[in-house]
């Protein structure tokens, strides 16, 4: 690391430390040719794959589309923000696993409507009719019998 103050290739680290939250270091240093003390940071830096749409197009991978989602198939439903944050969390933690450099819209679609299935089913159903593109009623009941069979084994 280059000294900010006279640009010396010679600087040494006298502290280190973990921040409160844990994603980064604060790094102490000392120029061993001024002497000048500086702080630096040390971030961890995820690339999160561009996201390959429907037409073939391609477009960075953003989180607050997904919150956007969540937030209009809830939309005055009875779900906390803790349980959409920790559901978004799930979602981009497992495509970040994916380690692919790219991942197809409908893969982060298909997540999003398995994280509100198990968050509310109303929710689920609003979600699905706009991405499946629902075309009639019987589309409707399908995706209430898909929603309705995993309940009725648990009664049993």
């Amino acid at each position: 690391m280059n000294c900010p103050f006279c640009a010396s290739p010679d600087t040494q680290v006298i502290d280190s430390r973990v921040s409160e939250a844990g994603d980064a270091i604060r790094r102490r240093r000392r120029c061993a040719s001024c002497q000048k003390r500086f702080t630096t940071y040390e971030n961890a830096e995820l690339r999160l794959p561009q996201v390959v749409k429907s037409d073939g197009s391609r477009a960075d991978f953003d989180e607050s589309k997904i919150r956007v989602g969540f937030q209009r198939a809830l939309h005055k439903r009875p779900v906390p923000t803790e349980y959409v944050d920790a559901s978004i969390k799930r979602i981009v933690q497992h495509v970040l696993s994916l380690g692919e450099r790219e991942i197809p819209s409908r893969d982060i679609g298909e997540r999003v409507m398995d994280e509100l299935k198990k968050l509310d089913k109303v929710a689920y159903i609003r979600f699905a009719s706009v991405y499946r593109a629902f075309e009639d009623v019987s589309d409707f009941r399908d995706a209430i019998k898909e929603v309705e069979a995993p309940a009725r084994r648990a009664r049993r």
